[in-house]
């Protein structure tokens, strides 16, 4: 998750901050516990005062950008993920301690704070054209790897001899969950984060239909890759909305950026601490914010 968002267990602890008064919580020989010392327990706490920061900053931002942020937007970060992890998403929620509603909490929490960060953003062509500088569109590729070199060069000689990518990549490929597909990866471009440098920049370099005629070394093993399709970078004009976006995503990156933006955004939602143990909750916030967008 990013930045300034909190962990799962803040999440949790909303529940219980939301709703004290004078219900029991547990009881013991030694007495019971009320909502009430619980909240005046934990709001001491920096985990509670955490927990408090980003229920303000949740309401005002559905305030400001809700409109912005669709349900269909969520479902489909969620999917994502669920993509991404494939049979072991659920234990993966589990290790994590989180539900499927409050990933998606979380995942509605990081959209609005996008939209208030490319609010603060005023994006310009001498930008655009420096993001153009390391992009790629988003490409697909098979590949298969192997863990000596001579065995890349052997797989290399049967392509040039006409054998097919897909036969050899089952014959030879150690990558279990690829070999069985013709090594087909799923498409990336230059903001992938998962695969390997010195792979992506061998790929990005292929036009379709075309391969490595070289063994590329990452430190998984030795690789032989194939363009499946690769659309060409074209213009950075062409490409204005995935370069902006990729702007914006950076500035979600800056830890500097978003505490800007979020002490904007706080100070905008007029927000009012009653407990007068909280009032300097937000202090890190509010003690300082510059006025002007501004773009980095």
């Amino acid at each position: 998750m990013k930045k300034w968002l909190v962990a799962l267990a803040g999440v949790m602890l909303c529940l219980t901050l939301a709703a004290c008064g004078s219900k029991t919580v547990a009881t013991t020989s030694g007495g019971k516990i009320t909502e009430d010392q619980f909240y005046s327990s934990l709001k001491n706490t920096s985990s509670g005062k955490q927990v408090l920061q980003q229920m303000i900053l949740n309401k005002v931002l559905q305030k400001q950008f809700g409109s912005k942020v669709k349900d269909s937007d969520v479902t489909k970060q969620y999917n994502n993920y669920k993509k991404q992890y494939g049979s072991s998403f659920n234990s993966v929620l589990q290790q994590s301690g989180m539900t499927a509603s409050q990933l998606k909490q979380q995942i509605r929490s990081n959209l609005l704070l996008k939209e208030a960060v490319k609010a603060d953003t005023k994006v310009t062509d001498a930008q655009l054209k420096n993001q153009f500088k390391s992009y790629q569109p988003k490409v697909t590729v098979s590949h298969i790897l192997v863990s000596k070199k001579s065995t890349a060069e052997t797989v290399i000689k049967q392509l040039k001899a006409g054998k097919s990518f897909a036969s050899l990549a089952k014959k030879y490929s150690t990558d279990s969950a690829t070999k069985n597909k013709g090594g087909k990866l799923d498409p990336f471009d230059n903001t992938d984060t998962q695969l390997d440098g010195t792979f992506k920049k061998a790929a990005f370099k292929l036009k379709t239909n075309q391969y490595t005629t070289t063994p590329v070394k990452t430190s998984y093993g030795y690789h032989v890759i194939k363009m499946d399709s690769n659309p060409g970078k074209g213009t950075y004009k062409q490409h204005e909305s995935e370069l902006k976006s990729q702007i914006y995503d950076k500035r979600m990156n800056d830890s500097a950026t978003l505490k800007s933006v979020v002490s904007k955004v706080l100070k905008k939602g007029n927000v009012s601490i009653k407990d007068s143990q909280l009032q300097n909750v937000l202090a890190d916030y509010l003690t300082s914010s510059s006025s002007s967008k501004v773009s980095k």
